[in-house]
């Protein structure tokens, strides 16, 4: 879907929003990546466990921006808002160690909130620099 010089980012089997808003949208040669969270896609349900949570946030943040042609190695800035810093912050690193393969790891942005939707405890958004094709 296109709105504008935006296209909106809703790939087949993606999350499926909770609500007035879009997984990601590229625009020119960024792309942008919705706050995502530790859901499965095929249920739409939280994953149980905090290091599933943590992969799973990763993981679908990695899948939106797949659709738009961009890979971990094109990620240009990442915000990630965690419940609990002391517990968390540590899974954050190891996956990010374990996904970015020892660096070198794109900007980051770590932020204790007091809640998330759904009561989750961690949501990952990402920006991305994929040159548009053609």
């Amino acid at each position: 879907m296109t709105r504008g010089h935006v296209r909106i980012l809703s790939p087949e089997g993606a999350i499926a929003p909770t609500g007035t808003w879009s997984l990601g949208a590229r625009a020119g040669d960024f792309v942008f990546v919705a706050g995502m969270r530790g859901i499965d896609p095929k249920t739409n349900r939280l994953l149980d466990g905090d290091e599933a949570r943590v992969r799973g946030a990763f993981a679908n943040m990695r899948s939106i921006a797949a659709s738009a042609g961009a890979g971990l190695s094109d990620c240009v800035r990442l915000v990630v808002y965690v419940t609990d810093m002391a517990r968390l912050r540590p899974l954050v690193n190891k996956v990010q160690e374990e996904l970015w393969a020892g660096g070198p790891y794109p900007p980051r942005t770590i932020v204790q909130v007091s809640s998330l939707n759904q009561d989750d405890i961690v949501e990952v958004e990402g920006t991305f620099y994929a040159p548009a094709k053609g």
